[in-house]
């Protein structure tokens, strides 16, 4: 059994996590996303940890995301535990070699980390050490294969035993508006086959585009073999959506979108973006085949439960079973 750093006592490392059980329970999830400091503080984690807990089950730590160096999301996925979140840990090849990987993997596993997500990983050059030598020594697609073979073969890339095998949620990426936008649904299964058993997309503005993908998702059978968490997040500024319309590959933001957020006075964009990402994750909810949506509000945390609350998808239903019980109680 592996300790639990919140305290709670003991959590056995192949027990499923609270994201595995809402997939499997079949209603609607619901992820963020917490990233972390360029400093030494552990308390900004539990700050965002604060503001998210029994709101999603669960949040995803980011890797050094857009190769831009921060706290480890190792250290970051212990640290929200603690602050009784769920983590996944996120892992890119960008940094480590297979070597590095393996172990970062085992070590997830071994401290109770019940959710893993793999990437390739954005390259240095569009970050902060435009200069640092990029490993890439196996893809996003291959660590997939590894993290499923290390945990239901107890093997090693090397052919060597993990024993006891490690346990974990595997999940993976998908951009459905990145060109060629017919492969993305395949490409998609060929992660499925590797191993991968959630699937967390790009931002979904384009919701046209978007169904048509969930469409070939459901012809080749893949949202019963994994759990398709959509993408969402509020544009908060007239900047902000210049910045992810010119500036971020694989996003698409419809016209109509654009001419919505355009046609209200400035001190007004921030909450017309909050109303269309609350209507996007309700039209989600209608889509067949979706499992759930994953916000991204980097840098506003704090408005993820007024999203979710009015999109009617949050708090967490136990999470709310709880509030109640402890209100009859008093």
């Amino acid at each position: 059994m592996t300790a639990d750093p919140a305290g709670n006592g003991h959590r056995r490392a192949s027990e499923p996590g609270r994201l595995s059980r809402a997939l499997a329970s079949g209603r609607f999830v619901v992820t963020a996303e917490i990233g972390p400091p360029r400093g030494a503080d552990p308390g900004a984690i539990a700050k965002k940890a604060d503001l998210l807990r029994g709101w999603v089950d669960a949040a995803n730590v980011t890797d050094n995301q857009s190769a831009h160096v921060r706290l480890s999301s190792f250290a970051g996925s212990l640290l929200a535990l603690s602050a009784g979140v769920e983590p996944v840990m996120q892992l890119t090849c960008r940094d480590r070699n297979r070597i590095a990987l393996q172990s970062d993997l085992i070590s997830a596993a071994t401290l109770g980390i019940p959710n893993i997500l793999l990437l390739t990983g954005d390259h240095p050059r569009f970050g902060d050490h435009p200069d640092a030598k990029a490993v890439f020594d196996i893809d996003g697609v291959q660590l997939v294969w590894t993290a499923a073979t290390m945990r239901d073969q107890g093997r090693l890339l090397s052919g060597r035993r993990v024993d006891p095998a490690p346990h974990w949620l595997i999940g993976t990426v998908e951009n459905p508006f990145s060109p060629p936008i017919s492969f993305r649904a395949r490409r998609l299964g060929k992660k499925v086959a590797a191993g991968a058993e959630f699937v967390q997309t790009q931002f979904v503005f384009d919701l046209d585009v978007f169904e048509r993908f969930m469409a070939e998702v459901r012809d080749l059978g893949i949202d019963h073999r994994c759990g398709v968490i959509a993408g969402v997040g509020p544009v908060r500024s007239l900047r902000a959506l210049e910045y992810i319309s010119t500036k971020v590959p694989g996003i698409h933001v419809p016209d109509a979108m654009v001419r919505r957020l355009r046609g209200v006075p400035a001190a007004r964009v921030a909450d017309e973006g909050m109303q269309i990402c609350v209507e996007i994750i309700q039209r989600l909810t209608q889509i067949s085949g979706v499992a759930g949506a994953h916000v991204m509000a980097f840098g506003y945390e704090q408005g993820i439960p007024e999203i979710l609350e009015r999109a009617g998808v949050g708090p967490r239903p136990d999470h709310a079973a709880a509030t109640e019980g402890s209100g009859r109680a008093g």
